[in-house]
């Protein structure tokens, strides 16, 4: 059902329910908001975004105040202006003024709202909690109190999309923080370190930790040979921070840009990818294929979703497949395969992962299983934005740079391997290949199309040569939670398994909205950005994993097979129960 309303005298008609915000932005009218996210329930905590009702004394907040027919509202006027100046003059008086050395200057919510409101000078005498301690207990993310704004946004975030109340509303008014409870650090709370937090933090109180300096110092050193890998959703991702459009796939620049940052040799996670699809999909056809083995089995990929499960279901950590993440695949076999066909050192390689992600700098260094090389297999890595940050800083014109290729052996990879970077497409590269091991040949259409999209929960069969597996997935950690009581419901109880594999993503829309992206991001956002993605595994000459030729010659020379004791040693690892909150 739609209504009528008017917005500054302009007639719009919305569906009913829309907010004032909402249908202000559909007759081209903006209304300022801090507090405001389209992934979070509005509930108008910041105050910039009151309007006046016709004919009614009553104020409403636009992000939180729903429509109805013949509404009628004025979002400007000298008093509006007036007050929401004041707002910002207040939430300024208790803001650090140190927007040059802040991470997020030049992408703050409060720095282009006081550019936009021409404000000069602090009417207020300064609140600034400059006592508040930082908390970076994290190898992910770093809470800086002092920049909070009290938005709210992080504690939605996280109990809310998430479902983990790592994060909550400590104490009352102007003394009020976002903090885990009691006020212990972030590293002893439930967090799982997806950095959804910092990803919707309008301000710079919550952020990555950077470590930008050590690839500097790594370049720098003549006893190191660099060797970078980007993840699948990096080249989407990437190229917002240069102004391309959404979804604009800069994969062969990405490689040509760490060149003239300095690193030695490029790889791609695709190929990690496409590691990871043998070994998890081979894993799915032996349970599938064995009596007794447990089901349903899940993917592995996402660092977050591990630390969740290890956290929250350990009595289900036996259904999770014991394949590392493409990341962790890729380091290992950079420090063993590739370091004896290059002829080089080992012990001198300094691998660096471009991640979309904040929980892989905690991947990366989680257990011993992470040093399978003999070192530690990752050394080092970098969000999107970090990397960004450098090749901004190193002076390289981005979107004028040349294309080039990754470096062999592990530059290679299929469309399976791109895909992994959306919702769905750990699943959908799965079912491709586990299609071929049990039946020898491939999908006639490679295209699961029944497993993309946003919508929060997928479930249904495929027909793998008569045989129906059951799949699930699932994006945005509190979604999982159904899913996850039921399968522990039916184990307790002794009943089959009401699904046969299932893919879990903790951040909303898979790694291409993960919590070290662009910031910005939104369902349409999203689906731009998987786009491309899809849009690069259909123009691949390669659309299977188990038909790349270097993932074939690489078990050929030196892994054996999927499942091999070479490939549990390198590309398997092992989960433990671990603690909700440390002592």
């Amino acid at each position: 059902m739609t209504v009528h309303v008017k917005i500054n005298g302009i007639p719009v008609e919305v569906e009913e329910g829309t907010s004032v915000l909402n249908a202000a932005k559909k007759a081209g009218v903006k209304i300022p908001t801090l507090c405001y996210h389209p992934d979070l329930k509005a509930f108008g905590s910041c105050g910039m975004c009151i309007v006046k009702q016709e004919g009614n004394a009553k104020i409403l907040r636009a992000c939180a105040s729903p429509v109805s027919e013949g509404l009628s509202v004025i979002t400007n006027d000298p008093e509006l202006y007036s007050v929401r100046k004041t707002i910002l003059e207040l939430t300024l008086s208790t803001h650090p003024s140190t927007c040059l050395t802040c991470i997020r200057n030049g992408k703050c919510s409060l720095q282009d709202m006081a550019a936009e409101f021409g404000i000069r000078e602090q009417p207020f005498q300064p609140r600034v909690n400059s006592q508040a301690p930082v908390d970076d207990s994290t190898p992910s993310i770093v809470l800086d109190p002092k920049k909070c704004i009290k938005c709210g946004r992080c504690v939605q975030v996280c109990q809310d999309l998430q479902g983990t109340f790592a994060l909550e509303f400590i104490g009352r008014g102007a003394n009020t923080s976002m903090a885990p409870a009691a006020m212990l650090k972030l590293n002893d709370s439930p967090c799982i370190k997806c950095g959804q937090c910092a990803a919707h933090c309008p301000v710079g109180a919550i952020y990555e930790k950077d470590e930008t300096a050590k690839l500097t110092a790594a370049i720098a050193d003549p006893d190191k040979v660099v060797v970078a890998q980007i993840a699948p959703s990096i080249r989407v991702g990437l190229s917002e921070e240069f102004g391309l459009p959404a979804g604009t796939v800069s994969t062969k620049k990405i490689y040509t840009a760490l060149r003239r940052l300095g690193v030695d040799f490029v790889e791609d996670t695709n190929f990690g990818a496409d590691l990871t699809i043998m070994e998890e999909g081979y894993e799915l056809v032996h349970r599938l294929t064995t009596p007794g083995s447990v089901l349903p089995q899940f993917t592995s990929c996402c660092p977050a979703w591990i630390d969740y499960a290890e956290k929250y279901y350990p009595d289900l950590i036996d259904n999770l497949s014991s394949a590392k993440s493409p990341m962790q695949m890729q380091s290992p076999i950079t420090k063993t395969y590739f370091a004896k066909n290059k002829g080089i050192d080992p012990a001198k390689i300094y691998s660096v992962a471009i991640m979309p992600c904040t929980a892989k700098k905690f991947e990366a260094v989680r257990d011993e299983h992470m040093s399978s090389s003999g070192y530690q297999d990752t050394d080092l890595v970098l969000t999107t934005r970090e990397i960004a940050r450098m090749i901004k800083a190193a002076g390289i014109d981005f979107n004028n740079l040349p294309e080039s290729e990754a470096d062999d052996p592990l530059g290679e990879y299929s469309g399976g391997g791109t895909i992994f970077g959306a919702t769905g497409g750990v699943m959908e590269a799965a079912i491709r290949t586990a299609y071929f091991a049990i039946t020898g040949k491939n999908l006639k259409d490679v295209n699961v199309e029944a497993v993309r999209g946003i919508q929060e929960v997928k479930k249904g069969e495929v027909d793998v040569n008569g045989k129906k597996v059951r799949v699930a997935v699932i994006h945005g950690m509190v979604n999982a939670k159904e899913i996850l009581e039921e399968v522990r419901e039916c184990k307790k109880a002794g009943k089959p398994a009401p699904y046969d594999f299932i893919e879990i993503m903790a951040c909303r829309g898979g790694c291409i909205a993960g919590g070290g992206q662009p910031y910005g991001a939104d369902d349409e956002l999203r689906k731009e950005r998987a786009a491309g993605l899809y849009k690069d595994d259909k123009d691949s000459k390669i659309r299977c994993s188990h038909d790349n030729k270097s993932i074939q010659k690489l078990y050929k020379d030196f892994l054996e097979a999927p499942l091999s004791e070479k490939s549990e040693k390198y590309l398997h690892t092992e989960y433990k129960e671990v603690p909700v909150y440390k002592a």
